[in-house]
């Protein structure tokens, strides 16, 4: 039966143990006000992406918005940043468990990003036990002891300031009904945390600080700055305690950066360059239309085209307004037994960080700590001074043709086929309830199997011809699938798999391009 916590209020999840800490009456109730006030709003802003998407179908393309420009020629600035977020070289991020949390907090990034999001399976177990752990954190009772080695983990002296990234507007917590209704996840996420931990953070010289994933317009981070300024003044904080940095990982929102600044410039100290989803975004929103066929994933790298583009355009406009311009996630992690393919690894690592570092990004993301040591030597080498928002890049023009210009290079077999080995094991380990999953030795999370799924169904949809010359089609693309499968059940055989491989192959062969993997995903996970 569900558990009435309060009138109209019902957790329909399980109620055990330490739950009854976070989900406590008060906490549940000041969410449930949250979602009676701009729940109407979330899902208005979620049509008008479909609307949008529509008129790109119909031969629109993303632009600056004209209905904005004084917002982009006048002269103005985000609030001034908090101390201890004046220097952020160098953050990472990872899932909300709790012996992740410690040793991100412990390994020497100046940030650590506790990501509800896409590096989480959102299993209740693993939200609720995620809000536990930060509540332990900044209440002084984050240990742990593994169970199996008996080690024990415990924060140290300096750790890392922590952000938290709640879901996205599109995602759902089903477990928390309001009124008959099955509230966002992202309020869920947000106003559990603000909640326990807002005074906490502030008692201990930091704040409540996040990261806001996914957004696709100004108008969305208008509702986001809306829901900050309800949630201070239900919680008795000055407007501005609240601090956001939102990752561009959309096309449509790299053209209203200026804006999403100026919405949230109360509350916003940077923007950052969410390099996977922003791909993923690409294909999605664009990549009905044959002019937009992309080449091999591994053929759009940074530095190069619509992501060079936008990165850039990224520093110039957070740097007029004294935001932070955070650059975008090396995904590499370590190989066991390899010296060489480390060094090539990290060589990789070295050479992303100093372009960023060159560019004037302020800081950078990493996905595992063996790596903060060789980002955190490019920044103290190429940015001695805590941040360069100083580079303005003012003499720089970044027009639409460019944010909307595609990367060379050609559609291989080879291409297709890790594709799907990526996708199916990703979706396979986010069903197991894993968001956060080594896979041929780069940490990966739900964005890249949205691009291994969304570039395929591009592929077969628009008949695409590999370098090979043959087309792939449905047919070829089942034929290349089923050999895949032959060897990922070998090595990886369960119910999961099975389960992963329908839901991948379903979503690659559909006329529709369904906005989100996670979404019929979700349904499948308890």
């Amino acid at each position: 039966m569900p558990l009435d916590i309060a009138a109209n209020i019902q957790v329909t999840g399980p109620v055990e143990g330490r739950a009854v800490e976070v989900l406590t009456p008060e906490a549940l109730a000041f969410v449930a006000d949250l979602h009676r006030r701009f729940e109407p709003r979330r899902r208005e802003l979620l049509a008008a992406r479909q609307a949008r998407q529509r008129r790109f179908d119909a031969g629109e393309l993303p632009d600056f918005l004209p209905e904005t420009a004084l917002v982009r020629a006048a002269d103005w600035s985000v609030a001034p940043v908090p101390a201890d977020l004046l220097d952020r070289r160098v953050e990472i991020t990872g899932p909300v468990d709790r012996k992740m949390i410690i040793n991100a907090l412990n390994c020497g990034a100046k940030v650590f990003m506790a990501d509800f999001e896409d590096a989480t399976a959102p299993t209740w177990a693993n939200v609720v036990e995620g809000q536990i752990n930060l509540k332990d954190r900044w209440h002084g009772e984050l240990t742990h002891v593994d169970a199996k080695s008996g080690k024990a983990y415990a924060l140290g002296p300096n750790p890392a300031v922590l952000k938290i990234r709640p879901r996205g507007w599109h995602l759902m917590e089903r477990n928390l009904e309001v009124d008959g209704q099955i509230v966002a996840g992202a309020l869920f996420d947000f106003g559990l945390y603000a909640f326990h931990n807002a005074r906490a953070t502030l008692e201990r010289g930091s704040g409540p600080y996040f990261y806001l994933p996914k957004l696709e317009s100004h108008l969305e981070a208008r509702l986001w700055n809306d829901v900050f300024v309800r949630a201070q003044e239900a919680l008795g904080l000055p407007v501005g305690t609240i601090k956001a940095t939102v990752l561009i990982e959309t096309i449509p929102a790299a053209f209203e950066m200026d804006e999403i600044l100026f919405e949230l410039k109360d509350h916003i100290v940077g923007l950052n360059c969410g390099r996977w989803d922003y791909i993923f975004s690409f294909i999605k929103r664009l990549g009905r239309r044959a002019e937009f066929l992309t080449p091999d994933r591994s053929a759009m790298v940074m530095g190069k085209a619509f992501l060079g583009a936008y990165s850039l355009k990224l520093i110039q406009t957070c740097h007029r307004r004294g935001a932070f311009a955070m650059g975008g996630m090396a995904a590499q992690i370590p190989v066991k037994g390899d010296d060489a393919a480390n060094q090539a690894a990290f060589a990789k690592v070295k050479a992303d960080k100093e372009r960023e570092a060159g560019a004037g990004h302020d800081g950078t993301w990493v996905a595992h700590p063996d790596l903060v040591p060789v980002a955190m030597e490019v920044f103290d080498r190429l940015m001695p001074t805590p941040n360069q928002r100083d580079k303005t890049l003012a003499d720089l023009e970044i027009t639409q043709a460019q944010m909307l210009e595609l990367h060379d290079g050609v559609r291989t077999e080879a291409g297709v086929r890790e594709n799907i080995r990526v996708g199916v094991r990703y979706t396979q380990a986010w069903l197991e309830g894993r968001g956060a999953v080594p896979l041929y030795n780069l940490m990966e999370d739900a964005a890249t199997a949205e691009i291994c799924r969304t570039q395929l169904w591009q592929w077969v949809r628009l008949a695409a011809t590999l370098d090979d010359g043959r087309v792939l089609t449905s047919e070829l693309f089942v034929s290349l699938f089923t050999q895949e499968m032959a060897d990922l059940r070998r090595d990886f055989g369960s119910p999961r798999l099975e389960e992963a491989a329908h839901l991948f192959t379903q979503m690659v062969l559909s006329d529709t391009l369904e906005e989100f993997l996670t979404l019929p995903a979700y349904e499948l996970i308890s």
